[in-house]
């Protein structure tokens, strides 16, 4: 029973841990999302900023071309002028030329630096689409789990509304359902077996639970810190703890239509109180039944690995 409740605890542990790295993986994605629209953006300017040079270039070199067929013009003119003259003329020319020449080498760099900037652009813009669809995708899940968490929740309160003052708690933690039923509303004093309202506590829990998917169920046992001096089979807080759970188990599987694969008894013994004083009523708390109930993480984890 103790390496049950080991391993238990450590699965318990794995889906604390599972739970707090998807929330940790969302918002890495929604950072990394951050990232590419900032970088989108950028490629964005840049395009804006080559598209504008490479007009301004177009404009240059249509000058340049006007030019150069003014200047061909006024050699056609000129060539009865002195060789002088038309030595001027041919190194005007020729340096209009070599002008044109290098505005139209960077216009063909341009044009390439912005074919390059578009296409990188068109990959970003592409991965970005991919990535906020998986974050929508995994958003989706989330908030599908917390609405059937909540629901749920909503669903075993009422049904347990009669023991709200029999100490019967139903909260959420992390994710997760918990019913916590002190002793006293289970059982008699260092015993396993489960009184009338405790009973009808359970069966009316495990209707609820009826027909639920994707959820696990683990019920742990917990005792006060006072030595139990064994009796039969009940050697210790660790046998109390163990029986108890199992005792709550049997009652719901009973009673209900429960998958057996869906629930796990364990015991913890006085080794996870809730409070830590030694006053009767902090004893009273901590001998109790904790019914956690785990909504299965699979498909988040499934888009988390893709």
């Amino acid at each position: 029973m103790q390496t049950k409740m080991d391993k238990c605890e450590e699965e318990r542990s794995q889906l604390a841990k599972k739970s707090q790295d998807l929330e940790t993986n969302l918002s890495e994605a929604n950072s990394e999302l951050e990232v590419l629209r900032s970088d989108v953006k950028q490629l964005q300017d840049d395009t804006t900023l080559l598209g504008r040079s490479y007009k301004r270039l177009t404009k240059q070199y249509d000058k340049l071309n006007q030019i150069n067929d003014q200047l061909l013009n006024k050699q056609r003119r000129s060539m009865e002028s002195s060789e002088a003259e038309n030595r001027k003329l041919m190194r005007e020319l020729m340096a209009a030329q070599e002008d044109l020449q290098i505005k139209e080498d960077m216009l063909r760099q341009l044009e390439r630096d912005l074919n390059a900037k578009k296409a990188d652009l068109d990959r970003l813009d592409k991965e970005l689409q991919e990535r906020e669809k998986k974050v929508k995708e995994l958003q989706r899940l989330i908030d599908e789990k917390d609405k059937a968490v909540k629901a749920l929740k909503d669903r075993i309160t009422q049904a347990l509304l009669g023991f709200k003052d029999k100490g019967l708690t139903v909260e959420t933690k992390n994710g997760r359902i918990q019913v916590s039923m002190e002793a006293k509303l289970l059982f008699p004093s260092g015993s396993t077996s489960i009184n009338p309202d405790g009973k009808q506590a359970l069966i009316d829990l495990s209707k609820v639970l009826e027909g639920q998917e994707n959820l696990t169920i683990l019920v742990e046992g917990h005792t006060d810190t006072d030595e139990f001096r064994g009796r039969g089979e009940i050697k210790d807080n660790w046998d109390l703890s163990v029986m108890r759970a199992t005792a709550v188990v049997k009652i719901m599987l009973g009673n209900s239509k429960l998958d057996p694969m869906m629930l796990t008894a364990a015991g913890r013994g006085q080794f996870v109180p809730l409070d830590e004083s030694n006053s009767p009523e902090a004893k009273a708390k901590n001998r109790r039944i904790e019914i956690i109930l785990t909504p299965n993480l699979d498909q988040l984890f499934e888009i988390l690995e893709n």
